[in-house]
């Protein structure tokens, strides 16, 4: 073998030992990464794009770097005459234009092989849905977040430093208040959209040190890279591979989840569990196999899913998914009365607690409708969420259960203005009362010319008054 080195002291240092160098496990797959970073003017997003070019070789792209490379490169293309059209008339290039000319810029070798940082864009919903109509996705989207205040004191600091371009800058107090009032106007539906879609959206607290941030989203970048390394792997070698990091969207999942859904393959095959993972649309207990999405309940589980995957699919699986129809299924309260004139099974006692409780009668417990499930075409009430969870995990352990002949007697609400006076002033003022008797004790007053008892008793109509 042939091995070529960086430097002198290298090559004399392999003479010596070459053994110790040549016996090291192989450099991961190199992956191009493709982040972004935005924020309010004077956060400092230029600043860790250009240290992530400088120190990693990353190409560091803002809109206008984007829109000059086409007019510098490709003069002449429809693209870039569209683009001056717009510039020489002294407008704004349209969001659709941008996107164009961002995929074009993408398309440097530097974006192919190493990566891109794209400084300061997505920053309207419009922007959003542009690029995920033309399918850049960065893997990680970094939000430097500051309050408007901190802005203007980095621009003041800015305007005084000895540093500045000799040609003016746009950064006087008004600009900069409405460039930072747009941002912040779009901001939260951004953060909510990629956050739901694709759980790539990480906020970076923005006062901090520039040293601070910068290891900060070197960090996150390093985790987010090593996850897609191990999936490479993984997938290459036909093992099983986790997908939490790769940014994929809600339709790719639904189209590509495997025989059982959204239900834990783990879960089912060692304990007959349906555990329903579908309540959050995070990704980090999921894996890929075979071409096929699984989702996991807990990390544990994910663990034994990527360790021995062939056990919990089919064919090895021991229990496959119920049918869609045989699935329970939760309701809502507005769901349960629509269901009208069907009444609950049980007479809407809680089957779980009943059955938990060994079936006896002080188990029977009234379920309550915010808490309700259909199965085998029946409605369950149930006692708490967590019971009607339990249920939703072992229906066929609680569904066909059978009422013992005698029951609890129904509780009737009783009005208050029925009960015997003695009844009424215990439910009424008896709280008032004790009140009453508490302070009298406590202060123990005394009025001059009246006895001990015609003082407390005044004392307490008028506490009670």
């Amino acid at each position: 073998y042939i091995y070529f080195f960086s430097s002198k002291e290298n090559t004399e240092m392999f003479m010596k030992n070459p053994i110790k160098y040549i016996r090291q496990p192989k450099p991961k797959l190199p992956v191009p990464v493709k982040i972004a970073i935005v924020g309010p003017p004077k956060s400092g997003k230029t600043t860790v794009a250009k240290k992530f070019a400088s120190v990693y070789g990353l190409l560091r792209l803002s809109m206008g770097d984007a829109i000059r490379l086409v007019l510098n490169n490709q003069p002449e293309t429809e693209l870039a005459l569209s683009l001056k059209r717009h510039l020489h008339k002294g407008l704004t290039v349209p969001d659709e234009l941008a996107i164009q000319v961002l995929d074009v810029a993408l398309m440097n070798h530097v974006c192919n092989t190493t990566g891109v940082v794209i400084d300061g864009y997505p920053v309207t919903r419009k922007q959003v849905n542009l690029l995920e109509s033309a399918r850049i996705i960065p893997v990680k989207i970094f939000e430097l977040e500051m309050d408007a205040k901190e802005v203007f004191r980095r621009a003041l600091l800015d305007k005084e430093s000895m540093n500045r371009p000799p040609y003016p800058e746009h950064d006087s107090s008004q600009i900069l208040a409405i460039k930072n009032s747009c941002y912040k106007q779009h901001i939260d539906e951004i953060r909510t959209y990629y956050t739901r879609e694709h759980q790539n959206w990480c906020v970076i607290d923005a006062f901090q040190s520039k040293w601070w941030i910068w290891n900060k989203v070197l960090q996150e970048v390093q985790v987010v890279v090593k996850e897609i390394q191990i999936y490479l792997e993984r997938i290459r070698e036909g093992k099983a591979a986790g997908i939490a990091d790769l940014c994929i969207t809600p339709e790719e999942l639904q189209y590509r989840l495997g025989e059982f859904g959204q239900y834990c393959p783990v879960s089912l095959a060692e304990k007959g569990e349906l555990v329903d993972c579908s309540a959050t649309s995070s990704l980090q207990f999921a894996a890929e196999f075979r071409g096929h999405y699984y989702k996991m309940a807990s990390q544990e589980q994910l663990d034994k899913f990527l360790s021995r995957p062939e056990v919990y699919v089919p064919p090895l699986a021991p229990h496959p998914l119920p049918p869609q129809e045989m699935l329970p299924k939760k309701l809502t309260a507005a769901e349960v009365k629509a269901l009208f004139p069907r009444s609950a099974e049980m007479q809407g006692y809680c089957p779980v607690t009943y059955l938990d409780g060994k079936q006896r009668y002080e188990a029977l417990v009234p379920g309550n409708i915010e808490y309700a499930a259909k199965y085998q075409d029946k409605v369950y009430i149930f006692e708490s969420e967590e019971k009607l969870l339990k249920f939703m995990r072992l229906p066929e352990k609680y569904w066909n259960l059978k009422l013992p002949r005698k029951l609890p007697p129904v509780k009737e609400p009783i009005l208050l203005t029925a009960l015997p006076l003695a009844g009424y002033l215990e439910q009424a003022i008896a709280t008032s009362l004790i009140k009453a008797l508490n302070e009298v004790g406590s202060l123990k007053p005394k009025f001059p010319f009246l006895s001990i008892k015609e003082t407390a008793l005044l004392f307490v109509a008028c506490h009670l008054k």
